[in-house]
């Protein structure tokens, strides 16, 4: 049973509030969406769209699909035009792709209000352009716009809408939840409906969900479960409003809980690694929480479902997280126990199974110090030389030792505010004093103490400050609340977090800063 996974990021996924994809962009996004085994991808609206018309002809020689067939879309002939002569319509051929997406009004309201045309003269619109397409060589789909809000309004136009573009060619008529309002069991009872009203099949229908309801993907797959055997979705869920329906979400659902063969083998893996892709082609942040592919979607951190995943991974995870590309990950926080403590260590490296003791020692140091505001959860460098700094022989050796720092920040008479930091440390037997001024303490700081520890460490030079993050905890107030302070350092290769809490600002920035060196130092020399 052949499934057709139709793939519209490019289109309706570009009109996300902040998504403006170049050129560029576009034939970058087609690649991964190819690799990610998807059957079809709409890649615009060729004529209407300048941008559009330029990656279709830069599509034909610099993309070379193995999956997918690339879909131009468009709208019917206009009324009263002749399709032969409509320069949509032509753009359309224009575009040479192997298949044809045409949007058709199948709300009768829509038809007089919007169109300003004749329910007649809408099917022959319909008719016409499908027909026109085939003709011309092209596989024709036509969505069916505001369908179910029209279905309830006029089931009859509705039904007529979906049997001419049948008959006229078409192989997939697609019925577009475009407001978004349905529920799984009305998306149902719809397929259902329309299959005994129009009398086509099923598996001739499609299924295009916006997700307004926040039931995008639940409809979806209730429309496959009805019988339909295409469904267009966007990467990550992006598009117009709340969104679309979620290609990964809804391909992981299908394949996995439902058993039904929607992509080519090998390519649910690569769901992660493209989600994670195309959500930085897109400048959007990935979401940790996503289901299948987010960050967080097997991480755990409750005590008791520790324990559990000790005894089998599967007892808390409702897949394999490795069958979608993801990884587990435990989280260590004041919910931690024994075994929360014991699984995070493994994850890095390091085993306590064999250390009861130190294991004990170190999930009381955890609870003891998140119960005054340090976070582990997204710190695993600091968590990590907590550990070896218990595990008898683990210990990461310590880069420096501080004998004091001071800062001071001047606010000069043209209106500068300049900050000035001296440190003292020993390295290696050496007393070593550096001054370094910044745009802020802890950045003075972090150039002194680089300047300081660069003769003995010039791997220093390729370590960078990639995100500081200053956080009010909870329960403190005023200028003299607890702050804690993340810290992301990277070396160009890879990232890691540290963690510093303090009733001052720059000694809870220390903290982090010294940690992020130590770890960053520790495992270039591993590395080297």
């Amino acid at each position: 049973m052949t499934y057709q996974v139709f793939d519209t990021t490019l289109r309706d996924g570009g009109q996300r509030e902040g998504i403006s994809y170049s050129v560029a962009d576009k034939l970058a996004v087609a690649r991964l969406l190819d690799e990610f085994g998807v059957g079809f991808i709409e890649g615009g609206w060729p004529g209407a769209m300048p941008k559009d018309t330029e990656f279709f002809r830069r599509a034909r020689t610099e993309l070379d699909l193995r999956h997918a067939v690339l879909v131009a879309f468009g709208a019917t002939r206009k009324a009263g035009v002749d399709v032969a002569e409509d320069p949509q319509v032509q753009a359309l051929l224009d575009a040479e792709t192997p298949v044809v997406c045409v949007v058709a009004k199948s709300d009768i309201r829509h038809v007089e209000r919007a169109l300003r045309t004749t329910g007649e003269e809408n099917l022959a619109m319909v008719r016409d352009t499908v027909a026109h397409l085939v003709a011309n060589g092209r596989r024709a789909f036509v969505d069916c716009e505001h369908f179910f809000d029209g279905f309830r309004h006029d089931p009859s136009y509705a039904a007529a809408v979906v049997t001419t573009a049948i008959e006229a060619g078409a192989e997939r008529v697609v019925m577009c939840d475009t407001n978004g309002g349905m529920l799984p069991s009305m998306v149902t009872a719809a397929v259902h409906a329309v299959v005994e009203r129009a009398g086509v099949p099923a598996d001739r229908l499609g299924i295009h969900c916006q997700n307004d309801t926040s039931c995008a993907v639940a409809n979806t797959i209730a429309a496959v479960e009805a019988g339909v055997r295409h469904f267009q979705c966007t990467a990550n869920g992006y598009g117009e409003r709340p969104g679309n329906a979620d290609l990964f979400a809804v391909v992981s659902n299908l394949q996995l809980k439902l058993g039904l063969k929607v992509l080519p083998d090998g390519c649910l893996e690569k769901a992660t690694r493209v989600s994670t892709a195309l959500a930085e082609i897109a400048n959007i942040a990935p979401d940790t929480h996503q289901a299948y592919v987010g960050a967080a979607a097997f991480a755990h951190k409750a005590g008791l479902h520790a324990s559990a995943i000790k005894v089998d991974p599967l007892l808390y995870n409702h897949v394999d997280p490795a069958v979608v590309g993801n990884d587990m990950r435990i989280l260590v926080t004041e919910m931690a126990g024994r075994a929360s403590i014991e699984l995070k260590s493994r994850e890095l490296g390091l085993d306590l199974a064999g250390h009861p003791d130190t294991l004990t020692e170190v999930t009381r140091q955890v609870k003891d110090l998140e119960a005054v505001g340090w976070s582990f959860e997204a710190a695993d460098a600091s968590f990590e030389l907590l550990v070896r700094d218990a595990l008898p022989g683990a210990a990461l050796a310590r880069p420096f030792s501080l004998e004091s720092y001071r800062v001071q920040v001047e606010h000069r008479e043209d209106g500068a505010v300049v900050s000035e930091a001296t440190v003292k440390v020993r390295v290696r037997g050496e007393r070593i004093i550096a001054t370094a001024e910044g745009n802020g303490p802890v950045n003075a700081l972090d150039e002194a103490l680089r300047t300081a520890l660069s003769k003995h460490y010039p791997e220093l030079q390729n370590f960078e400050l990639a995100d500081y993050k200053v956080r009010i905890l909870e329960g403190s107030h005023g200028t003299n609340a607890v702050t804690r302070v993340l810290l992301e350092t990277s070396d160009g290769r890879r990232d890691w977090t540290t963690v510093g809490v303090h009733e001052n600002v720059v000694e809870a920035s220390w903290k982090a800063l010294t940690d992020a060196l130590t770890y960053g130092l520790a495992r270039a020399t591993a590395n080297a």
